[in-house]
């Protein structure tokens, strides 16, 4: 398997890349016929040519009529297998991702075609594993057969574009929108989007797994397991190796694996509701997607359109830019899928002229194998050299020793040592250390004179502090308070030993935690994606083998129709010129016929799109005369204009934000203390007459305390009251506002 070239040898292919660039590459895939297309009565309209890579697709009920000839770089008929697809497309990609470049591989076509099962396939058998876990293997395969000084670094990253939102499907709030930025030295990203550190490719496969049961997914009637969001599956690869110059070398490599979801027909699907809403912007997206293809094929374009959708500008990179991108189109072979089949035909069919112009990232300035190999070389040098200790304690210790036995002479010179000592430490700075990233900074204590010592002295430091002790125990004689503060010294040294120890065990841990997440080439990984990687191989050189023989076939086949062509220039007689003459009449006015069809159908494609568009902009006019009715009869005139003076458009996020909101409203107001409500409130006021609930019995009960209340009277006897009910003034205007 071939290895990581050397530094010339990527400095060629980065010229070669810069200079000339490539084409990005198409391939066409198409799914067999399934049971519900055959039990419909519906028939194969398509024929695969994978010798020739060429997809002929026949009109139905237009038996007169040629069928329409696409040609690419490689094409797959409905047998064709997981592993040849991805060594005949993904393959290439991926070692370019391997020596630094960008890649990109995305599947496009119309839903229910197959583009799930080419990008991830099921991945529990690993013959029908789709192209991202096959990724998986092939790169820990590399990096298991790299040298040993060759070290990588891997990240992953999961994202869905589920209505013109970017969402993690990683992170843990699947309802929080991450926004799309751009800077110059980084280029198009997604702010705050995880990223997880793997080791194998078993890490890689569950946090796939993880990812994958956040995604958008719905029924259709074309499809039981639709996809409803465009995913984007990316793969940094750091690796640092030692150049001809003898120093290390950083480059990284993106791989972007993306599973675009399919265009749609309403009236195919059946889409209502929430799917119809789904495929609205599915369709607008993939529209932006035809119209930057359409853009950078057109050498008139001045304008890219990369900022009409989030797929597109995340794809800019992608697409006719740093990266070196393959396009897989799905296709359906039934004939009533004609029109979706043409078309998707067509836009791979433009995508074959997009050029890119890819080059090594060599020395990113964010890669953090780089930095992780710096901390690594700093602990090491921490744990050789030791811990920070005074130099005074250390080389004074001897002559303690020999002071402690000369009883109250040695007391004597202790204290003329120390007074000097203290009196010189007092006129010294303070010392202070450098906080490293992702290092904790080491105390100074209060002496000064520090020098490194080495470990393995930590247990002769130890043994000598024990020998002091009993020393000191033994100087019965000495004063109180020199024993007192001999005692304390001991004590400071040892906790100072002591926290020695324990810097050097957190030192330990973090070296072999950061040594973790570092991959050394030439380690043995393929103990679980062994198999994998053993189908790729025997796959690839059957590939090999197959490819050298359709490439014998065919040059015998351009000789025998050229030799064919000359026999049948030479005639014999005006007859057979006659016959000659008349037969090529007849191609040339097949090929007329054809150009003649191909033209009626481009005319009714560009009428599907114009009303799809059209019934898009009806849909989105619906939307904004629904908000514009909501805004005149809920926000007031002179409030909707100052609105319109502090508004501006954050290209970021897509919408139109308010300035200053953050000063604002409750933003701004303080935090009031809660009261007591054990403690009554002297100035509370009795309201429970002014507010009430509007229901029909509150109304009522609030007209019957409205009545004018009655007196008793004591002369005759009035009349009968009447059935209705009186009410005052003022219940009638209450009952009037209330009903207005």
């Amino acid at each position: 398997m071939r290895r990581l070239g050397s530094n010339k040898y990527a400095a060629n292919r980065s010229e070669k890349s810069d200079s000339g660039g490539d084409n990005v590459k198409v391939v066409v895939r198409c799914r067999p016929i399934n049971g519900k297309e055959t039990g419909a009565g519906h028939r194969m309209a398509v024929l695969v040519d994978e010798m020739r890579g060429q997809i002929a697709v026949q009109r139905p009920d237009c038996n007169d009529e040629p069928p329409k000839t696409f040609t690419f770089d490689t094409v797959f008929g409905t047998e064709s297998k997981q592993v040849d697809v991805y060594n005949l497309t993904a393959r290439p990609i991926v070692d370019s991702v391997l020596e630094g470049y960008n890649g990109t591989i995305f599947a496009y076509g119309q839903t229910g075609t197959g583009k799930t099962f080419t990008m991830e396939g099921i991945r529990a058998v690993p013959e029908l594993r789709g192209i991202i876990p096959n990724s998986f293997a092939h790169i820990f395969g590399h990096i298991a057969k790299a040298e040993g000084d060759t070290r990588f670094l891997v990240r992953v990253s999961y994202l869905e574009i589920y209505n013109e939102e970017v969402k993690d499907l990683l992170g843990k709030d699947q309802t929080q929108r991450l926004e799309v930025k751009e800077r110059p030295d980084v280029g198009v990203y997604v702010k705050d989007l995880s990223a997880f550190v793997v080791n194998n490719a078993d890490d890689m496969d569950r946090i796939m797994t993880l990812g994958h049961k956040n995604r958008s997914v719905g029924s259709t009637n074309m499809n039981e397991h639709s996809s409803r969001s465009h995913a984007i599956f990316t793969i940094t690869i750091e690796c640092s190796e030692k150049g001809v110059d003898g120093n290390m070398h950083v480059r990284m490599g993106k791989l972007h694996l993306v599973d675009l979801a399919g265009s749609e027909r309403q009236t195919k699907t059946g889409a209502t509701g929430q799917r119809l809403k789904e495929a609205t912007k599915i369709n607008l997206s993939l529209s932006t997607l035809g119209n930057v293809i359409s853009a950078l094929v057109d050498g008139k374009s001045t304008h890219v359109p990369y900022r009409n959708s989030k797929l597109t500008r995340l794809l800019q990179d992608s697409l006719g830019g740093n990266s070196k991108t393959m396009m897989c189109a799905n296709i359906g072979p039934a004939d009533y899928n004609y029109d979706e089949t043409i078309s998707t035909l067509r836009y791979a069919n433009r995508a074959k002229n997009i050029k890119n112009k890819a080059r090594i990232n060599e020395d990113p300035k964010d890669a953090l194998l780089r930095q992780f190999q710096k901390e690594i070389e700093d602990l090491k040098k921490k744990l050789a050299e030791g811990e920070e200790v005074s130099g005074s304690e250390f080389s004074g210790s001897d002559d303690d020793e020999k002071e402690g036995t000369e009883g109250g002479d040695g007391n004597e010179k202790r204290r003329k040592r120390r007074g000097s000592t203290s009196s010189s430490s007092s006129d010294s700075s303070t010392c202070s250390v450098k906080e490293k990233p992702m290092d904790k900074p080491y105390s100074c204590g209060h002496q000064t004179g520090k020098k490194k010592i080495p470990v393995e002295k930590l247990a002769e430091m130890q043994a000598k502090i024990e020998e002091e002790r009993k020393v000191l125990e033994a100087q019965l004689d000495m004063e109180e308070e020199e024993r007192d503060k001999a005692r304390a010294e001991l004590e400071r040294r040892e906790n100072d030993l002591l926290k020695a120890q324990q810097e050097h065990q957190a030192l330990q841990e973090k070296l072999a935690a950061l040594e973790k997440k570092v991959i050394v080439g030439g380690v043995d990984l393929l103990a679980k994606a062994e198999e994998q990687e053993r189908l790729l191989e025997e796959s690839n050189m059957e590939l090999e083998e197959r490819r050298k023989r359709a490439e014998k076939l065919r040059r015998e086949l351009e000789e025998k129709e050229q030799e064919r062509l000359d026999i049948e220039e030479k005639y014999n007689s005006l007859q057979e010129e006659a016959a000659g003459k008349t037969k090529k009449l007849k191609r040339v006015w097949t090929m007329l016929m054809a150009a003649k069809s191909e033209m009626a159908d481009l005319q009714q494609e560009h009428q599907r799109e114009t009303e799809g568009l059209l019934e898009n902009i009806r849909q989105l006019s619906r939307e904004l005369r629904l908000h514009m009715l909501i805004i005149d009869n809920f926000i007031p005139q002179e409030y909707q204009e100052m609105i319109e003076n502090y508004v501006q458009w954050n290209e970021d996020i897509g919408e139109w934000q308010l300035k200053c909101v953050a000063y604002t409203g409750n933003n701004m107001r303080k935090q009031t203390p809660v009261p007591d409500k054990k403690e009554k409130n002297p100035f509370e006021v009795d309201l429970s007459h002014v507010y009430y609930a509007y229901t029909e019995e509150s109304l009522h009960r609030s007209l019957m305390k409205l009545e004018r209340p009655r007196t008793s009277r004591s002369g005759p006897k009035s009349r009968p009251k009447s059935g209705r009910k009186k009410r005052s003034p003022g219940a009638d205007s209450v009952l009037d506002s209330l009903l207005q």
